[in-house]
């Protein structure tokens, strides 16, 4: 039954390459074309139908969307070419082809074609007598200038981002590999917004499995619109209702050339600077761009700090809410005493002080991303700052609990994948809930169900916690550290027959030499 209700409310649309049918084709005389278009246009104010005489003598048409065109080399090098008396004694194709000089120009037999040019920006001819129109390269429409991406700026490294183009973004990845084996398919998603969605992988490098499973998924969804990457990362991922994010996203051209010379898959989406990657392993979102383009003894040192202050940011107030509960035998007396007498006029248990607490943070945090920039930090101040000495003053919270949920906080920042970084947040509290209820059994209870679950976790047929479980030795030279290039000669082990080897072998700097 669901399967025929599908059918009957998104039916499907015809590819580009299937035939047009039959009362689908463009007629020889203009003036139906015109009212059949004008009927599918019909209370759309931004679409114009220029009508005008080719070389005085043939009748024929022009339609474009305000907005998405280029009017000047459509008035400039379009109209006055073929209103000009010279093109009358040649034909439309001549013209075409001799006089109007556009690089870009396609011919197109059916309706369904004109509507998704004009759509796109390329305004359509037609032209009377003639059972065909021309599509002609002329989009152009306001986009916002290639800049660094500010949520993930790096000290060292390129200073230029994804933007909402698709032919900027695939430039952008153009310049940063050169081969031709770099492929980009591309295919529409939306039943009203046809969202132009780009595959881009290195043929050679990319599995050819892991590659048809991803346009597999893309071209398995049926629904009204995508206006987001999240739109289609939702649709695609092996787990939707895990808290963990199986693909990874990123703004930058250079993180996305890295990930498709380890043989991964990159998915661009008309409309956003974010782009997706598959396949992610946990391991991955703990990589910045920084690790890679400064000294391996830097990023190694980094990286450890990142995973140290993940569990520092899990366990911490989980773990003070437990020894304070049940196992104040644990904590040394003098400072045991200390947090007694900070805790002595604070009318709550640990465990709804430290809820009360991480949600007040939570939402003091959200609230400085949401604000404008001059706004935010103000906010984030007068909360850590105000608030917080407030609440200690008025005995609602402790001092101590204070100082565990601010290095709580700051933990959680380390993390520089948002989405990883917002689930291993929202675990945080039943994690608390756990400790208050259980004490440290409880704490050891939730960590064993979140390693369980990352270890049946799957980002498109590859293990989670790959190549730490199961265990690959030699790919464990990128993940907890990073180890110099010299010693990176093998490609990660995605996903079947791969190509092994990215560099040749004695690249380690000898000075004798």
């Amino acid at each position: 039954m669901l399967k025929i209700l599908r059918k009957i409310f998104y039916k499907e649309m015809p590819s580009q390459n299937q035939p047009a049918q039959k009362d689908d084709r463009l007629h020889r005389d203009l003036k139906s074309n015109l009212d059949h278009l004008r009927s599918i246009y019909e209370n759309c104010y931004d679409v114009s139908f220029r009508t005008f005489l080719i070389g005085g003598k043939t009748n024929a048409a022009l339609l474009y969307i305000e907005g998405l065109v280029n009017k000047e080399q459509i008035e400039n090098n379009v109209l006055a070419t073929l209103m000009s008396k010279e093109t009358g004694k040649i034909t439309p194709h001549e013209i075409l082809e001799e006089k109007i000089h556009i690089s870009h120009i396609k011919e197109i037999q059916a309706f369904s074609d004109c509507v998704d040019n004009v759509s796109m920006g390329n305004p359509v001819l037609l032209v009377d007598h003639e059972a065909q129109g021309f599509a002609l390269g002329l989009g152009q429409w306001k986009m916002r200038a290639v800049e660094e991406p500010s949520a993930e700026a790096v000290i060292r490294g390129p200073r230029e981002g994804f933007v909402e183009s698709m032919g900027v973004n695939t430039a952008l990845l153009r310049r940063k590999i050169k081969s031709p084996d770099l492929k980009m398919e591309t295919m529409s998603v939306g039943k009203y917004t046809s969202t132009n969605v780009v595959v881009a992988y290195i043929q050679g490098l990319a599995n050819q499995t892991l590659i048809e499973e991803v346009k597999k998924r893309l071209n398995r969804i049926q629904i009204d619109g995508v206006l987001e990457t999240g739109y289609i990362e939702e649709l695609i991922e092996d787990y939707p209702v895990s808290p963990f994010p199986q693909l990874l996203t990123t703004e930058r051209p250079d993180v996305a050339a890295a990930n498709l010379l380890e043989g991964r898959v990159v998915i661009m989406v008309n409309g956003t600077p974010f782009v997706l990657i598959a396949p992610a392993g946990f391991f991955a979102f703990f990589q910045s761009a920084d690790d890679y383009y400064n000294r391996y003894f830097n990023g190694s040192a980094i990286r450890l700090l990142r995973f140290f202050f993940m569990v520092v940011s899990i366990v911490l107030p989980s773990f003070y809410v437990a020894v304070l509960t049940y196992h104040q035998e644990m904590v040394p007396t003098n400072l045991l005493l200390s947090m007694a007498s900070s805790r002595e006029s604070v009318p709550f248990p640990a465990l709804i002080e430290a809820m009360m607490m991480e949600i007040t943070f939570e939402a003091l945090r959200e609230a400085g991303l949401r604000l404008p920039k001059q706004v935010g930090a103000a906010v984030s101040i007068v909360g850590a700052l105000v608030i917080g000495q407030a609440a200690v003053q008025a005995g609602i919270v402790s001092a101590p609990m204070v100082i565990v949920v601010a290095l709580t906080g700051i933990a959680s920042f380390m993390v520089p994948r948002y989405a990883q970084g917002i689930a291993l947040r929202l675990l945080r509290f039943p994690i608390i809930l756990l400790a208050g209820t259980l004490g440290l059994l409880g704490i050891m209870l939730g960590l064993i169900l979140i390693v369980v679950h990352l270890c049946k976790l799957r980002s498109f047929g590859v293990p989670y916690l790959s190549p730490f479980a199961p265990l690959e030795t030699r790919q464990l030279k990128d993940v907890f550290v990073r180890a110099p290039w010299w010693k990176l000669q093998t490609r990660p082990h995605l996903t079947g027959n791969y190509n092994k080897y990215r560099q040749a072998p004695d690249q380690k700097p000898n000075a004798n030499e």
